[in-house]
Parts: C-alpha cells; structure tokens; sequence
C-alpha cells in the first residue's frame, strides 16, 4: 500500500514522524514523504526534512494523510495544495490527518459531513467546514481517520495499524517502539490540566488562534462558492 503523507514548511514535525515511526514498521506500506518540490522543508523549529517525492511524481495514494503546525494556515488557501489533496483523495483508501491537518483536509472539502478531531486549541473551526467536531485521541469515521494535537500521532498510526493488519502486528508494533506513556504529570487536556495552566496557554495562543481562525473563516467561504 502506498502512504503518501504531505511534508510542508512550518509543519509540526511530531504530528508527521509519530505516524511515520508507526508506518515503517509494516513492509506492506511504501511510506513518501510529498511537497511541491523536492527541496528540503524546515519545520516550525527549523528541523529539515527530504521529500522523497514531489506533486508531479508522486504515485496514487492508499493512505493519504496530512500533518499539522502553523503551516497549515498557508495551505488552507493555497490553490495548488488543495487541488493535490483532492485529486490524492479520490482515489485513496483512506484519508487522515493529525492535529490541525484535519483543518487542511476540511478546507479541500475531503471532510465535510464527517466526525474529526483536532488540536484541541482549534477544534471547533472544524464545525466551519460542516464537519463534527469530536474531542477525542483518535476519531474513525468511515474511511477517514484523524488524530488530535501533536503527540496522537503514534496513536494514529496504531489505530490504522490495526484496522489495516489486525491488532496482534499493532501490539507488537507499539511493543518494538516501546510506547508506554507514563508523562511525568497528568494535565495534556484542557479537561485534565488545572485551570491556571489552561488559562496560561490559551492566552499565549490567543493571537495565533485568532489568526487561524480568520484563515479557516476564509476557506470556509471560498469552499462554499
């Protein structure tokens, strides 16, 4: 099966490397890593990352999926982009995204009328796009699989697993990979945080959001025209 997951700059590269990890582990997937052109893409942090192929040599998706970060708010208006994810999408087993990706996907019109999830810091602009928003670690509707903020990702890519080659090889998988979080403190929702923490990162992110909010009102309406 071929993976083709979409690399861009400014991207969250945890929301791509967690499933990524999960990916290789099965020799039935072929995993690419796609952007317009076979430059390296920086993430947020400046990490550099190769694209293995670029939109013009890239074979017909099995699993499409798209990450998240800050990025994504170029690519919900970017024309190019979404027409790739569209034309991916129609031929796609199954179509995926963690953290904010789900954003992009929506903005392409490859979710409306589906549960998804989200980064929790923007979850309700998924309702933007006609689509149900659900707060959960992972949410599978029908063919389309999307995981919430950052650190789903390895959950993502389990769940896929799963469905994909049964959950003994996803067991074994997280076993190879040691996946056994323990953090150090509970507190990675809002539901789970205490309150001053919650306040504390929603005012950091206060502009950002608004920011993407704007963009995702924008898309919205270009996708309705």
């Amino acid at each position: 099966m071929q993976v083709v997951m979409l690399a861009f700059p400014r991207m969250t590269q945890l929301d791509l490397t967690g499933p990524f990890e999960v990916f290789t582990r099965f020799k039935e997937l072929k995993v690419d890593l796609v952007w317009k052109t076979a430059d390296a893409v920086a993430d947020i942090s400046g990490l550099r990352l190769l694209p293995s192929k670029t939109f013009a040599d890239c074979p017909p998706a099995d699993i499409l999926f798209v990450p998240g970060g800050p990025g994504q708010m170029d690519l919900m208006e970017d024309a190019e982009t979404l027409d790739f994810l569209r034309r991916q999408a129609a031929g796609a087993t199954w179509v995926t995204s963690v953290c904010t990706g789900s954003l992009v996907l929506a903005a392409a019109g490859l979710m409306t009328g589906y549960r998804a999830t989200c980064h929790w810091s923007s979850i309700d602009q998924l309702a933007l796009f006609g689509v149900e928003p659900v707060a959960e670690r992972v949410v599978v509707d029908r063919n389309r699989v999307t995981g919430a903020g950052v650190t789903s990702g390895i959950d993502f890519g389990l769940t896929l697993a799963a469905m994909l080659f049964g959950e003994e090889r996803a067991r074994q998988a997280q076993l190879g990979m040691e996946y056994d979080p323990a953090p150090p403190f509970a507190g990675g929702t809002p539901s789970t945080a205490p309150k001053e923490t919650v306040e504390a990162v929603t005012a950091a992110l206060a502009s950002f959001i608004a920011q993407r909010r704007a963009i995702s009102e924008r898309a919205a309406d270009a996708l309705r025209r």
